[in-house]
């Protein structure tokens, strides 16, 4: 068969490595050679998902379609992960698979084979988050009781989370972690209840040596926690559970308390503040204002349920030695799967790293068909990227998608490098510590659209269909 016309061949569409019903390709990333560009696309209408492409190459070659320029040259902050949060409720229903089963579906999302999507961070709750089935701490005494010694501290209720992580552990030994508290022991509260209130200035000693606990139990357990935050969502006392903590409260928590407490027991686990919208960048920005708090802190954390992508930027602007991280965002049983392939990829994916953070996560790993299991007042709606239906059969939802994007191709490690946006198309790039260069492009309109891959003096011509999402590694 010819090809007459080369140029058309290589904008080619879908080669099926197998069958469509399998979310990846038979071929391995690190097959990439010489001038070839692998492409890799999932459309929103889910005909096409993480599938291979046809291959085609960098040449001389010259057309008047919009230009992706790519510029090894300039550097930006280096990546620690892509993942989900892994609560209670998700170690719950994966146990429900059989073993065969589980097993393949920890090495699918952990592993760093073929027919892997290679997740590379996770975020853990300390205590109970609202997808666990019931609610807990680690402290938990009857009403009227206070354990100012920590004596009653334990793990128990994260047994089963426990072993989890040590499988995936083993499957990944480099996987790090981020965990926060969605509430403090509710003794340690004003109202006493799980859900809002304030912790207790008495207790600010108590609950930072909740922390040390906490860390040093786990690393007991052979899981090391690379970072914390003192609060999930702190500005939102509405959820079950939950704790308000303003920023004069966090900052006065991590200077006097959290912070020395570390100190003092060589711990080395980062503190992140924050840990919510992009509608309230001051939080951060007031905590790190504060000399002896800045000290303690490695960066601040994001959510964008509120607020502007950008507001990471505002504080690496105004702090520029800090890092950021983008440590959550739901798809819920209402979202379509176009609508939160296309938002999800151009903001939590290109969005956060084109703002200087080094991870970007989706919420939920994985739930049951009702969205369950969650707490009373939890969340009713969230949308887990696995969905568990029965001991032998699981989906794979868009955040699975979403993330496997990136964390298939960009391992921990990788650099950001310049990439320029056109109108039309959304783009990020990093270089691989095995000197690749990955290019994710998203394409928020209905047609299809043309365009130049330039690198190093090089063009490639390449497509990506309407909105869609495709990664390129060459």
């Amino acid at each position: 068969m010819k090809f007459h016309n080369l140029y058309s061949f290589f904008r080619g569409t879908a080669l099926l490595c197998g069958v469509v019903l399998f979310p990846l390709s038979c071929t391995s990333v690190a097959e990439v050679k010489g001038d070839e560009v692998q492409y890799w696309l999932t459309k929103g209408d889910e005909s096409v998902k993480l599938q291979l492409q046809t291959p085609f190459k960098f040449g001389n070659g010259s057309n008047n379609d919009q230009n992706i320029e790519i510029d090894g040259s300039q550097k930006f902050q280096y990546v620690d992960g892509f993942g989900y949060t892994l609560t209670g409720g998700s170690v719950e229903v994966i146990n429900r698979l059989s073993p065969s089963k589980r097993k393949a579906l920890l090495n699918e999302v952990f592993g760093n084979d073929k027919n892997s999507i290679s997740v590379s961070y996770l975020r853990l709750s300390i205590g109970v988050s609202d997808l666990d089935g019931e609610v807990f701490s680690y402290d938990d005494l009857p009403e009227g009781h206070t354990d100012a010694s920590l004596s009653k501290f334990s793990l128990a209720k994260d047994k089963a989370l426990i072993a989890m992580l040590k499988e995936i552990l083993a499957i990944n030994p480099k996987i790090k972690i981020i965990a926060a508290p969605w509430s403090a022991p509710v003794w340690m509260k004003d109202n006493g209840k799980s859900k809002g209130g304030n912790l207790q200035p008495e207790f600010y000693g108590v609950y930072a040596r909740y922390f040390v606990k906490y860390i040093q139990e786990m690393k007991k357990e052979g899981i090391h926690i690379d970072a914390v935050t003192p609060q999930n969502e702190p500005l939102h006392p509405g959820n079950n559970p939950s704790l308000y903590m303003p920023s004069e409260q966090q900052r006065d928590f991590i200077k006097n308390h959290l912070g020395p407490e570390f100190k003092t027991n060589q711990i080395h686990t980062k503190i992140v503040v924050y840990d919510h919208n992009c509608n309230k960048p001051e939080y951060a920005i007031d905590i790190l204002k504060d000399p002896d708090a800045y000290r303690y802190i490695d960066g601040s954390a994001f959510h964008l349920y509120e607020g502007e992508i950008s507001a990471l930027s505002t504080v690496h602007d105004a702090f520029p030695d800090k890092n950021l991280y983008f440590t959550e965002q739901w798809t819920g049983a209402k979202g379509t799967f176009n609508e939160d392939l296309n938002w999800h990829t151009k903001n939590v994916i290109i969005g956060s790293t084109r703002n200087w953070s080094k991870i970007a996560l989706e919420w939920n790993l994985a739930n049951d068909p009702q969205y369950k299991p969650h707490t009373d007042g939890g969340c009713t709606e969230c949308k887990g990227a696995i969905t568990v239906s029965d001991s032998e059969n699981f989906t794979r939802n868009v955040s699975y998608y979403i993330i496997a994007h990136a964390s298939k191709f960009v391992p921990a490690g990788s650099q950001r490098i310049a990439s320029t946006q056109t109108d039309k198309l959304s783009t990020v790039a990093f270089k691989t510590q095995f000197g690749k260069i990955v290019l994710i492009v998203q394409n928020d309109n209905q047609a299809d659209e043309n365009f130049n891959i330039k690198f190093a003096g090089k063009t490639a011509a390449a497509t990506i269909s309407g909105r869609s999402t495709a990664t390129f590694i060459f």
